[in-house]
């Protein structure tokens, strides 16, 4: 017996009643439906800037053959590395912050407003003259990149803060849904995100980043105004080296937690391969397909069709057969995906491995921000919640590292270095699952 899910109890006033809400009397309150709008927001800066358009300008500026697409492949990954970096560093700071004081919009609220600065900005440095040269780069591309790694950083750092308010809004059975119901949300924003595309076209690609900055912070505003958060009462000024120390203390008394341990492990892999391949799925469809910008969008379109009805019947599989087995139905379909990619020789090929990259993205939120609410003490909650970041942060340098020096070091052999790096990935999956097997859950 999991003595960990015994603790999990009704966190706020929402939550009190002995009355689960279903239908509209759930995902329609004001508190759940404006949480569920940053799901919204947050998912048109991560689809536009870190899967599609950000890729497409770096292609753009480096990628100019089959050698070059690889040169580029390595500078999103080493980029996305290097974002991921900041937040293992600064991540565990996060979790202990919401235990202390028990704030989260104290600091989504700003991160946000950097995060859409920077994108903000990006998009009027890319329009700017490129004429000077850096070690051979645009220095424009250059501040572009460095734009995105903060505003990378600020976005995800955000969402450590916006998972950890999730136990507000409802009691132990509804959180299943509600989850569900903020992702399918939030890939509803991807469909919006996307008709920036229109105002694009093949070429230009930074002309995306203005208009995808001002839809991030228009959807970001109900959150702050009308989402509230369970107040600490005793609220403890929290230090900078404090906030590490107590981390390395629930990491000494993570033996306590087996199951909870062994599932962050597993996470580390599925999100180091889900993560890395959607971070490159519009190089690598390029390089292995020959996708045009059009073609791709259209593709991604697709895959966020799939995230929307996979992410919501998820909400529903996690309800009946535990958040256990259905964190290991979604490494089983990315393992399909994967594979499919990986091996693509035609395009339909890599239309279902899109639908299914689509799936499996969108369930792994549901079903692990479930299941770790389901393992963690309630009292350790935030820490869970940072230490959770924390994997996915680490296994988002390790997946792009190896991905980005598999294509550097093989860029002479073309498409095949495409192919192995994407394949790294399919191990990982394949761990994670062999992990996921072993957490005991009641």
């Amino acid at each position: 017996m999991n003595p960990s899910r015994k603790s999990v109890k009704p966190a706020t006033d929402y939550s009190s009643s002995s009355l689960e809400r279903r239908g509209k009397a759930l995902f329609f309150s004001l508190p759940i439906l404006s949480w569920a709008l940053y799901d919204f927001a947050n998912t048109i800066f991560s689809s536009n800037i870190n899967t599609i358009f950000f890729p497409f300008y770096v292609n753009e500026v480096v990628g100019s053959n089959a050698v070059m697409n690889n040169i580029a492949q390595s500078f999103i990954s080493y980029a996305n590395a290097f974002a991921s970096l900041l937040l293992v560093i600064f991540s565990p700071l996060f979790g202990a912050a919401i235990d202390r004081t028990g704030r989260k919009k104290a600091f989504i609220l700003p991160f946000t407003l950097i995060a859409v600065f920077c994108t903000f900005m990006m998009g009027i440095v890319g329009g700017l003259d490129n004429s000077t040269v850096v070690s051979g780069l645009p220095l424009t591309f250059l501040i572009v990149v460095v734009l995105f790694v903060i505003a990378k950083f600020f976005f995800h750092s955000s969402l450590v803060f916006y998972d950890a308010m999730m136990p507000d809004l409802g009691n132990a059975k509804e959180l299943p849904l509600i989850s569900g119901f903020g992702i399918a949300v939030g890939y509803v924003g991807t469909l919006v995100g996307l008709t920036v595309y229109l105002f694009v076209g093949e070429e230009g690609n930074h002309e995306a980043f203005i208009p995808t900055a001002v839809l991030f912070l228009l959807f970001s505003i109900p959150l702050f105004l009308f989402t509230p958060e369970k107040k600490k009462e005793n609220i403890t000024n929290v230090s900078f080296l404090g906030g590490y120390k107590e981390i390395v203390h629930t990491l000494k008394e993570m033996r306590k937690h087996q199951a909870i341990f062994l599932f962050m492990v597993a996470y580390f892999f599925l999100n180091d391969a889900i993560a890395t391949a959607i971070a490159m799925m519009a190089v690598y469809a390029k390089a292995i397909v020959n996708f045009s910008s059009s073609a791709f969008v259209l593709l991604y379109l697709v895959s966020t069709i799939a995230s929307i009805i996979g992410s919501f019947l998820f909400g529903f599989i996690t309800k009946k057969v535990g958040a256990k087995k259905a964190v290991l139905f979604v490494g089983y379909i990315l393992v399909v995906a994967l594979t499919l990619a990986v091996f693509a020789v035609e395009t339909w090929m890599f239309w279902i491995a899109g639908s299914l990259f689509g799936v499996s993205l969108g369930s792994l939120w549901v079903t692990t921000r479930t299941l770790i609410i389901q393992l963690s003490p309630e009292e350790k909650r935030g820490q869970f919640f940072g230490l959770f970041a924390f994997s996915g942060k680490v296994s988002a340098i390790i997946g792009p590292v190896v991905y980005g020096s598999i294509t550097l070091l093989f860029s002479e052999y073309g498409t095949i270095a495409s192919r192995m790096a994407l394949g790294s990935l399919l191990l990982f999956a394949i761990v994670g699952i062999l992990i996921q097997r072993k957490v005991n859950q009641i």
